[in-house]
Order: C-alpha cells, then structure tokens, then sequence
C-alpha cells in the first residue's frame, strides 16, 4: 500500500508516517523543509518531496514523482496546513490560511486521485481538520474558515468517489501536542499578559479529559480507518479533542 502523508516533516504527519510505516506501508512524505523531512524519512525508508501546496505545479510535480517511485496512490493523508490568527487591516493572513488549508488540499486530493491505484486496491483520502472547524475562537477567522471547508469538501468528495468505493473521511483534532499549539498557548499568553503554564491551564479547563492529545492519538486513529475494520466509514469528520466539543 503506497501511502502519501502531506506535511510530514514534524508534529501530527510525522507520527502518521511512523505509525504507517510500522503497518507496513511504502511511504512517499511531502513537506515545504526538504531538511527536515528527510530526517525523518530516512529511518522509515520513505520517499521525501519537497512540495508547497499552495503552489498547483509544485503538488502536480511531487505526486508525479511519488508515483514514479513507489507505484500508484493507495491512500492520500492530506495533512499539510498552517495555523496562527489573522486580524482585520493590512497584513490580514485569511487569504494564506485560505489558499494554503483548503485550496492545497484540495490540489493535493485531486492529484492523489490522477495518480490513483486500481482496484482491487484498497483506496482512500484523509484530510487532517481541525476542531476549529466546529467551535467558534477570536482572532481565528482564516483558519476556522480554511477547516470547516475541509468539512465541506470531505463530505462532497464521499458521495462523488463512493461509487468507485474510495472512503473520504477528516479527522478534527483539539489540542494536539505540537509546535503548531504550544504557539497558539503562548499567543494567548502574550495577548491577555499571562504565563505560558496559566494559558495552558485556561486551555484545558475546556477539555473534559484535561490534557492535551498526543500524535501519536491522531496517528492510531488513522491506523484504524485505513484498516478492514472502518471500511463502511466515509463522509465524517471524527473528533479527537478529549472532550472538548461533543455531538
């Protein structure tokens, strides 16, 4: 099974790649830091790409070069995003967060579908979102918006690929243990003049369980919908935020 993970160079891709490797999945990992990826696909005898997936040749080139290397898409983990605030006026980020989270992954879906495997190859498409797209924060705009579109796009994209059986299925974090939410903790920190540990503290009153999430949880939910097990799964947005937001 040849797996692209979009964004693998760090944080929750990178736990993806290493969870998949351990289920024996041949591995093409993409990322914007060449650097980076490689050390971490080297022990897990992966493929490393650079790609921006803002930019449609850049994707169009990597999953080119992925399937040249390792055979045609089974599956597709578009993971790849960028995070942070936006604010009204001048150096207002929405458009980048826009361009970036739902524009690119949709590149990256349509590309991954170009160079799909045939059946009777298992296939499916997996787009990291993000709670955000359920819950209203200030400041977020941009990102909430690029999130809930991936909602939007995930669940259209099941119902045109269901006939060709490919399950399309988004995965919404909550607090993760990464880079990219330790600078949201310490964005908060910095605007409302608190310390890191007390915007931490303010942060997971909110979570039922009281502690953020670890990669390696989003990775093992990705094991598991990849799996036998979760082959009538598709459409849905599953919630890993500890509690945080319940339907």
């Amino acid at each position: 099974m040849h797996v692209v993970v979009t964004g693998a160079g760090t944080g929750i891709g990178q736990a993806i790649a290493e969870r998949l490797h351990r289920d024996g999945a041949t591995l093409t990992l993409l990322a914007r830091d060449l650097e980076r990826l490689q050390a971490v696909a080297a022990p897990l005898g992966a493929t490393a790409l650079r790609c921006d997936i803002r930019d449609g040749a850049d994707v169009e080139a990597a999953f080119a070069a992925a399937a040249a290397v390792n055979g045609p898409v089974s599956v597709l983990v578009a993971n790849a995003g960028i995070g942070g605030p936006n604010e009204a006026g001048e150096g207002d980020r929405f458009e980048d967060l826009v361009a970036t989270n739902l524009v690119g992954t949709y590149r990256c879906l349509r590309a991954a579908q170009r160079h799909l495997a045939e059946p009777p190859a298992s296939r499916h498409f997996l787009v990291i979102a993000s709670i955000l797209a359920r819950i209203a924060v200030p400041r977020y705009t941009g990102y909430s918006a690029s999130k809930a579109g991936l909602l939007g796009l995930v669940r259209s994209l099941a119902a045109e690929l269901g006939g060709d059986d490919i399950p399309v299925n988004a995965i919404c974090p909550g607090w993760v243990d990464t880079t990219m939410a330790w600078d949201g903790i310490d964005g908060t920190a910095e605007a409302d003049g608190i310390t890191r540990d007390e915007a931490y503290a303010r942060a997971m009153e909110a979570v039922p369980l009281g502690r953020m999430s670890q990669p390696a949880d989003i990775a093992g939910v990705v094991s598991w919908l990849l799996s036998a097990d979760a082959r009538g799964v598709t459409g849905q947005a599953i919630d890993i935020n500890g509690g945080a937001f319940m339907h």
